[in-house]
């Protein structure tokens, strides 16, 4: 089983696939997180990812996809990619690594939200400098992560301008993602604007059938 997770900044992608990997044993490949590590480890290429990123703007192709086969060739697991493909174009590149690996994908699920719930999902969001872990607070005054004690912080993607700018690309270039599979039988769209638990079990109906 080989999943794409497809949805808006917001949509729950990452809370979906962690569900996945666990349910299914899958291996859970988040472009965001091997972007973030790849920039942690400090070296040339994480500096160069960083520049992109603080500009708001996509790594590209080449450089993404030579990092997902780097993993997806070293683990026998079936796969839920997270965040990736954004375009069409890396939508066939996609396709082209799969081959190789003598692979395919096997369903795309689109989670659907309401931009203005996607405006308030991100705006709550904060991640531990600590720990690394995600959270949605209740209140501006949650500074310290429940988990651990460390000191809770606005991504840079997460800031509202950055929202907005993500909103603008995924619109102009991840949407016609959509019409790439929908012809292809793979293709299934779950209602988001639910509990993290109802989606996750629509998910696997879909997927079931």
């Amino acid at each position: 089983m080989n999943i794409i997770l497809m949805g808006c900044p917001g949509a729950g992608k990452g809370t979906q696939s962690a569900k996945l990997q666990e349910y299914f044993q899958l291996k859970h490949i988040s472009t965001g997180d091997v972007l973030r590590a790849e920039i942690a480890s400090g070296s040339a290429l994480g500096k160069q990812i960083a520049g992109i990123i603080d500009k708001g703007n996509l790594v590209s192709d080449e450089m993404m996809i030579a990092m997902l086969e780097n993993i997806v060739k070293n683990t026998n697991k079936g796969i839920v990619f997270d965040g990736f493909p954004r375009t069409v174009a890396q939508a066939e590149v996609l396709d082209d690594m799969m081959r190789r690996l003598q692979r395919k994908i096997t369903k795309v699920v689109m989670i659907n939200l309401p931009e203005k719930e996607v405006v308030g999902r991100i705006s709550s969001r904060r991640q531990c400098k600590k720990c690394g872990e995600i959270l949605h607070i209740t209140s501006a005054q949650e500074k310290v992560c429940p988990h651990c004690g460390g000191e809770l912080y606005t991504r840079p993607d997460d800031t509202p301008a950055r929202v907005k700018h993500r909103l603008e690309i995924y619109h102009k270039d991840t949407l016609p993602v959509k019409n790439y599979y929908q012809n292809s039988g793979k293709y299934v769209e779950i209602n988001g604007d639910q509990s993290p638990e109802k989606v996750f079990e629509d998910i696997k109906i879909s997927l079931s059938k």
